[in-house]
């Protein structure tokens, strides 16, 4: 469990961390070993699910070593599926993080939503559904490893 109280803004109470991986946690496909670092550090407080419709088809091979739980939606209907998956494990108790269009229900359904500008940009509609943006996903990971940063951002 996670817990943050910003000043103004509430009081977050986390258990899950919802990642988008392709664009977000990954680039090209491949998610770097300092990613990979940060995530499993996360794992110490947060149960993490890597939501992926596997583009790259690297998806099983690239969350080995992970302490997250790889959750394959489809590619037809992707955001809606990624909504769906957020609301059996409770939004209100969910941190995610993502990038593109498919994320933007997940992104302003979720206790904290964050949205990655990273290699393979931002879309619109992820950066107007997301409580914070970031230039990349390790400040989006240190925004919870570091939580004072996250406080600093979104106090009132």
């Amino acid at each position: 469990m996670m817990r943050i109280e910003i000043p103004g803004w509430g009081h977050l109470e986390a258990e899950y961390l919802v990642l988008d991986m392709n664009g977000t946690i990954a680039t090209d496909g491949k998610i770097s070993p300092e990613v990979k670092e940060k995530i499993n550090l996360l794992s110490q407080s947060l149960k993490i699910y890597v939501l992926t419709a596997d583009t790259h088809g690297t998806a099983a091979q690239e969350v080995e070593g992970l302490d997250a739980e790889l959750i394959a939606i489809g590619d037809q209907e992707s955001k809606e599926a990624k909504r769906i998956f957020l609301s059996r494990i409770a939004p209100e108790k969910t941190i995610a993080i993502g990038n593109g269009s498919n994320d933007q229900l997940v992104l302003k359904e979720a206790a904290l939503g964050i949205a990655v500008l990273g290699d393979e940009g931002l879309s619109r509609m992820a950066f107007q559904s997301a409580d914070v943006s970031v230039r990349d996903v390790l400040s989006a990971l240190d925004l919870l490893l570091r939580p004072k940063r996250l406080i600093a951002t979104l106090k009132e």
